[in-house]
């Protein structure tokens, strides 16, 4: 008599499909919100604080090596509990500024929950590594249930971003192996991204005052009334 164990491999396949299909549609939920604030705050300060985003989730391969590694429950809820950055998604910002403006407009966000804020720029890692790390939950309606789905949201500049891309491709080379004179150049690279941003960010509180100063004289100009500047034109002459 053959053995035939008791497992639905249509159920599993199903279940497995409609998990990972939540936090695709938690990722989409996400771009929404971030691109309503970036059109919002075009539309009502002239201005853009986010260059680019970019989402992803992570291979059904690499949440079973991360559980792995952890030594958690090889599970659906285990997965869901203990891998929280399936649905990942990186903002990347002009100047320091603008990180926290970003991440203040999402927090703000009624239907967002925060579970975890990590400040890398404060507290950078020991490697140089700096970026604001959020971990949230947002609701995702399906047809038969209410899902609250993890995602991680990275907010950084240009700079650490550009940063992190050459520190990960070098990581990846050496298979985490990194020479040590590699690793200290890394570092001394990282402490020059951050002057830059420091220095950045100074001209950009210099170009916002100026502007801010010249919007308010042309206010009080548009009080003035116009026959009282005709006669003081006129006096001047």
């Amino acid at each position: 008599m053959d053995f035939k164990p008791n497992i639905d491999i249509k159920e599993i396949k199903t279940n497995l499909t409609r998990f990972m299909m939540s936090y695709k549609f938690a990722l989409n939920e996400m771009n929404t919100k971030i691109d309503i604030l970036m059109q919002e705050f075009q539309y009502m300060h002239e201005y853009n604080p986010i260059e680019h985003v970019k989402s992803r989730l992570k291979t059904p391969e690499n949440i079973l090596k991360k559980l792995q590694r952890k030594g958690f429950e090889l599970s659906l809820p285990s997965i869901k509990e203990n891998i929280r950055d399936i649905a990942g998604v990186r903002i990347t910002c002009s100047f320091l500024s603008d990180i926290y403006r970003v991440s203040e407009m999402l927090q703000s966000q009624k239907d967002i929950t925060v579970i975890e804020c990590k400040d890398y720029i404060k507290n950078p890692k020991p490697n140089g590594y700096k970026s604001l790390h959020l971990i949230i939950q947002i609701p995702i309606f399906m047809s038969d249930r209410v899902e609250n789905v993890y995602v991680e949201v990275q907010i950084r500049t240009i700079a650490m971003d550009f940063w992190a891309s050459l520190e990960h491709k070098i990581y990846y080379k050496y298979d985490k192996e990194v020479p040590s004179n590699l690793i200290d150049e890394l570092k001394e690279a990282a402490d020059s991204v951050s002057q830059l941003d420091d220095k950045m960010e100074r001209i950009h509180r210099k170009v916002s005052q100026y502007k801010e100063k010249t919007e308010h004289d042309d206010g009080l100009l548009e009080l003035i009334p116009q026959n009282f500047l005709t006669q003081y034109l006129n006096l001047s002459e």
